[in-house]
């Protein structure tokens, strides 16, 4: 078809072969194949010229139709299988997504402006429920227990910081150590997940052998830092959090017994080999592999 269409644009088989890169004999023969298998001449030709038949302008305009549609199926073809186009759901919670995930869709939609991706709050249970019904590509979540048909993989560690009104007389420090406040009021999220920010925190009050002094448990991280410029008590968070600013709340390095920082972390399934995954996996990794802990005693201001 390629051959029919170059002599048919050409009109003098000499300069279509030398188009083509073949000999002259060698296009002579494949048109003349290609003429016996519709059958129909679509080539009149003597010493002198060459012309295209009624069936042969037919031919040659519906030759250039199925030639791009071909085109277009090779291209889809070879786009889906570098990963460079389809689509790609991704589950989310917690502060990370105000920092770090529309760093990774930001850069991975430069490189990839083909892929569709869609968004979809969910907790950890959630999320793991849905990779294994394969309705999710990738999750991100925090302090996730292993599962045996989830791969786990830690994008970055944070730092804790502690969220406190700006009225509040520690709101002028650098950093503040968890044993100070131990007797505050203290806000928790997120309510009813297992394994969540929310038990990390009281294993942390628990290294001073005390429980935290809990006025409100909420879903989300949105809800606690607005509790928090309401004055109704402290939270610990992410360091991503500092990025959500409402009026009335300042951020602190936390400094504790414990372990000061919390983990990051992507889920996806095991032996997931899709081309699309591993070009977001790439850019993810990429990423994670830049990021850095603030220093304890950086100061965040709302």
């Amino acid at each position: 078809m390629k051959y029919f269409v170059a002599v048919a644009e050409e009109l003098n088989f000499n300069r279509a072969a030398e188009r083509l890169y073949i000999t002259q004999p060698a296009l002579s023969r494949q048109i003349q194949q290609l003429e016996e298998a519709i059958p129909a001449v679509l080539l009149e030709r003597n010493s002198k010229r060459v012309a295209l038949t009624d069936a042969g302008r037919a031919f040659y305009h519906q030759a250039l139709n199925i030639l791009a549609q071909l085109q277009h199926a090779a291209d889809e073809s070879r786009l889906l299988a570098e990963g460079r186009k389809g689509s790609l759901v991704i589950g989310i919670f917690g502060s990370s997504i105000l920092d770090f995930i529309p760093r990774v869709l930001q850069e991975f939609g430069r490189t990839h402006p083909a892929v569709e991706i869609s968004l979809h709050p969910m907790d950890k249970d959630a999320q793991i429920q849905a990779l294994r019904e394969r309705r999710l590509n990738i999750g991100f979540n925090r302090l996730v227990p292993g599962e045996p048909d989830i791969e786990q993989e830690l994008v970055r560690k944070e730092a804790l910081m502690l969220a406190l009104p700006t009225t509040h007389p520690m709101a002028v420090r650098d950093s503040i150590e968890l044993g100070e406040v131990l007797q505050e009021p203290f806000i928790l999220y997120p309510r009813g997940v297992r394994h969540g920010l929310t038990t990390h925190v009281r294993r942390l009050f628990a290294d001073y052998d005390a429980v935290p002094q809990v006025v409100q448990e909420v879903t989300d991280v949105t809800t606690s830092i607005a509790l928090v410029a309401g004055g109704l008590g402290l939270c610990v968070v992410p360091q991503a959090t500092v990025n959500l600013r409402l009026p009335g709340v300042e951020y602190r390095a936390l400094r504790c017994r414990g372990k000061a920082e919390i983990e990051l972390a992507c889920l996806y399934r095991k032996g997931d080999s899709s081309p699309i995954l591993q070009a977001f996996l790439d850019t993810v990794r990429r990423l994670g592999s830049q990021e850095a802990t603030p220093a304890a005693g950086s100061r965040q201001a709302s």
